[in-house]
């Protein structure tokens, strides 16, 4: 079966993750926002695209669920010494995969090239690639304006309400070689990330949203919301704050032209029937993975969802 992820952030890369386990080799392509990317100290970072190939290598830290496991700091702190804002965390190792993807760029290739590049140093499987070469920036619209994504999510730690959202370069962003052949997949699954900031940055690009509409196979998205909470991050608070219902239903409600299935957690069985009502088939289960069995348990329940 072939099978492709639209993802982005810690829940994207651990759904990723328990597909590779589940799938044979070759069979899973990861589709990655890049409406987070940046540069800082003068280099490329692409913090979805590493969080997903970090964890698909199984070289992830477990514990915050970015970056990786046994990481060290010395040339943050010596950026710091010599009086560099080092507000964003970069470790030694890190750092390496940002050198490489700067140099690449800088000589001419593609992200989604580079992305290939590394993916095959580190022995990753899976197919990995940004939803676009081109530039795509979100920025996000709160009380105190509009304000970049690295900005908002880690420099002040997602606090600010979110009033709204724009995808900048989305209008003349093209779909990165290979995106739209790997929406015509046998099974198309939206994994159980942020809905606006990892989810919507890959439907604006031009012609994702119109290709996944018409996808052949079967569409399934997996709610992030669990008991009305998010498992991981500000999903909750911009849904409240962007007036949906803080809960599956409300995803669902985001959701419901996109996609044929709606997967939800056991402790949101209440809301299959209302689900339903939208015209999806649900699908109630367990969906906190937590480690690789989990991940691969609930893999496998979607793969027999297609």
């Amino acid at each position: 079966m072939n099978v492709t992820l639209l993802a982005g952030g810690v829940g994207g890369a651990r759904l990723a993750h328990g597909l590779d386990l589940a799938l044979s080799p070759q069979s899973l392509t990861v589709v990655v926002n890049v409406g987070d990317d940046t540069e800082l100290h003068g280099l490329a970072i692409s913090p979805d695209i590493d969080t997903v190939l970090y964890t698909l290598a199984e070289l992830n830290d477990e514990d915050r669920g970015w970056g990786l496991r046994g990481e060290s700091y010395a040339t943050l702190s010596a950026l710091k010494e010599l009086g560099e804002d080092t507000w964003f965390t970069l470790g030694d190792r890190d750092l390496a995969t940002h050198i490489v993807r700067t140099a690449r760029l800088r000589r001419g290739d593609a992200l989604s090239a580079v992305t290939a590049h590394i993916a095959r140093s580190m022995g990753v499987r899976p197919c990995v690639l940004p939803v676009t070469d081109d530039h795509l920036a979100t920025l996000v619209d709160t009380p105190s304006g509009r304000l970049g994504f690295q900005e908002y999510f880690v420099g002040r730690q997602h606090a600010d309400a979110v009033l709204g959202l724009h995808f900048d370069g989305a209008d003349a962003a093209r779909p990165a070689p290979g995106v739209l052949d790997a929406l015509a997949a046998e099974l198309v699954v939206l994994a159980p990330s942020n809905p606006f900031l990892s989810i919507e940055p890959l439907l604006a690009v031009r012609g994702v949203r119109e290709a996944l509409v018409m996808a052949p196979g079967r569409r399934v998205a997996v709610s992030p919301i669990v008991g009305g909470q998010a498992i991981k991050g500000p999903a909750a608070q911009i849904l409240e704050s962007l007036g949906h219902e803080v809960s599956a239903l409300g995803v669902a409600r985001i959701y419901a032209d996109l996609v044929d299935v709606m997967v939800i957690d056991e402790r949101d069985a209440s809301l299959a029937g209302p689900v339903a009502d939208l015209g999806l088939t649900v699908h109630v289960t367990d969906t906190i993975m937590g480690g690789p069995p989990g991940r691969e348990r609930l893999a496998r329940e979607l793969l027999a969802l297609a």
